[in-house]
């Protein structure tokens, strides 16, 4: 295989990963706070071929001499893109946007037995029966994980509650059917300050690198912050995928597959060419 056919073929190999994650991101749309990802790529190395047999006569040339051969294109990164998506009125007082970027709900879910922390944008919320209190609610994500509160414990609702409301500096405040209103603390917001550093593990959650792994404390890459200001009661936050961009990189990309498709055909018609020649 000549070296064209290798650079061809390991860039649509790497081609077909951005394809994936603009699939991925058109996919997730309608997404409840998806944040996109954006593949970005970078040259891998290339060989020097220096076919300039009497470069004493190439005075004054601004071009390198010789040819440069590369291998082809790779995925230098899959960035997480955290623009704020779109507020979405709902009008329903369990519905909670976020309204800056960096910033997620933590909630509390369970992975091979272990109860486990995650963060998410998706502020759409119900209530079920709290496991350790049959008589009172808590507030769980729709997939029924836990949503935390400042002191990283799961929110209670008296069960015989009229309506929850968000005050004006962040408490969640519960009306009961007799009148009384009783404090129900905040949702546990974390600012993330490195959010490259986020996993992605399915359902639009997001998991902590293991922080000693790489050398850091939990205050490297996040803190905790309050509600005040940062969420908006009977808003959800829509995807921040832009349809008509993801559109735009998909035809660019297949135009891109082609074409090294394309330079893998030719150079198999040359060799064909080559190994049909005779003395």
């Amino acid at each position: 295989m000549n070296t064209s056919m290798i650079a061809a073929s390991v860039t649509m190999g790497q081609l077909q990963r951005k394809l994936d994650t603009i699939s991925h991101n058109i996919a997730n749309s309608n997404t409840t706070g998806f944040k996109r990802r954006e593949a970005t790529f970078s040259d891998l190395l290339f060989q020097q071929v220096n076919n300039m047999s009497a470069t004493q006569y190439e005075g004054g040339r601004l071009t390198p001499d010789g040819i440069r051969v590369g291998a082809g294109a790779k995925i230098a990164q899959t960035a997480l893109r955290l623009e704020q998506g779109p507020m979405i009125a709902t009008e329903r007082e369990l519905d909670f946007a976020i309204t800056e970027k960096n910033h997620f709900f933590r909630i509390q879910t369970v992975e091979n037995g272990n109860q486990v922390e995650r963060l998410t944008r998706d502020g759409t919320f119900y209530l079920s029966e709290d496991p350790n209190n049959p008589q009172q609610l808590t507030i769980v994500t729709k997939n029924g994980d836990f949503v935390l509160n400042e002191n990283g414990n799961r929110i209670n609702v008296p069960l015989n509650f009229k309506s929850i409301s968000l005050s004006g500096d962040g408490q969640l405040l519960v009306t009961l059917n007799d009148g009384t209103i009783q404090n129900g603390g905040q949702f546990a917001l974390a600012r993330v300050l490195k959010p490259q550093l986020l996993d992605a593990v399915g359902e639009n959650l997001y998991r902590f690198p293991d922080f000693a792994a790489l050398g850091l404390v939990p205050g490297d890459v996040f803190e905790n912050v309050g509600m005040a200001g940062r969420v908006s009661q009977g808003f959800i936050e829509g995807s921040n995928v832009d349809l008509g961009r993801e559109m735009n990189e998909l035809i660019m990309t297949q135009r891109h597959y082609q074409f090294n498709s394309r330079a893998i055909s030719m150079s198999d018609e040359m060799s064909g060419l080559i190994n049909g020649l005779r003395r």
